[in-house]
């Protein structure tokens, strides 16, 4: 099985090096890149060939379109030609339904829409899947073993999609926001930021190890680390009474929103 990655950036090479450590053999894989300089430099450092994207569209097994959505029109225009009906196509692109793909390419074609998130350039991405109309339980099983190369994965309905945008592919954004918030904090109270730094993130990583591997539910592990008249349920109060809760539903609800108006554009 070839393997085609179309757009070399972060997401794009991530997965290349997750699946080169996940044993793909270099030679079997293959991506496209608009910069020579980065081009040369991606081959050099994982022995993966550079290729145009009709030359991609024409050799592969699977074209995994890692491409900013805007590109999206041109990538179609390259592969319309050259792919057929038995390559399967792996739309990583944020917000564009698969719809967009069948319409573009040769009738039958398979396509899978993954929304991944940051997380794939440690090797701890969470990517969900969700078939077209002419993919098969086969074709999900193909990208699912792909990406777990680089994260977990989950299967989901495509008109969940836009939720999962919202919700783990914005994510990790929520995460950084929260974590500079308390930095600040810890400098606000004397700490330096070194210290405050070191503080909170280990406090992060280990919070979601307790939340893996516990199995216990959030509120549970909340409430263990808050004691009557302590501490933290005096600033837990201040949460509430800031809205905070209600502000993170009323955000990722805002990103679903958005996610599906960007959809729309290419229905």
């Amino acid at each position: 099985m070839t393997i085609a990655i179309l757009g070399a950036g972060k997401i794009g090479e991530a997965l290349l090096a997750g699946l080169i450590y996940g044993g793909f053999d270099p030679a079997d894989l293959m991506f496209t890149e608009r910069y020579p300089t980065r081009a040369a430099q991606l081959t050099e450092q994982y022995g993966v060939r550079g290729v145009e994207v009709a030359e991609a569209g024409a050799t592969a097994d699977v074209i995994i379109v890692a491409v900013k959505p805007q590109d999206i029109d041109a990538v179609l225009a390259d592969l319309r030609a050259n792919v057929t009906g038995k390559t399967l196509v792996v739309s990583l692109c944020a917000g564009l339904p698969t719809a967009l793909y069948e319409r573009n390419l040769p009738d039958g074609t398979p396509v899978v829409r993954v929304m991944p998130n940051t997380p794939m350039l440690v090797g701890e991405a969470m990517s969900a899947i969700s078939p077209g109309t002419h993919a098969t339980d086969e074709h999900l099983q193909i990208v699912e073993d792909l990406l777990l190369t680089v994260g977990k994965v989950v299967r989901v309905p495509e008109n969940q999609q836009d939720a999962v945008t919202a919700l783990s592919g914005s994510g990790p954004a929520y995460f950084f926001f929260l974590v500079e918030a308390m930095i600040d904090a810890g400098i606000l109270l004397g700490l330096p930021r070194t210290v405050a730094a070191e503080l909170i993130i280990q406090s992060a990583v280990g919070s979601a190890k307790m939340l893996r591997e516990s199995g216990e539910h959030p509120v549970a592990l909340r409430e263990a680390v808050t004691s009557p008249g302590g501490t933290t349920i005096a600033a837990i109060r201040e949460l509430e009474v800031h809205g905070v809760r209600a502000a993170f539903l009323a955000a990722i609800e805002a990103a679903q929103l958005r996610s599906a108006e960007l959809g729309k554009a290419h229905q």
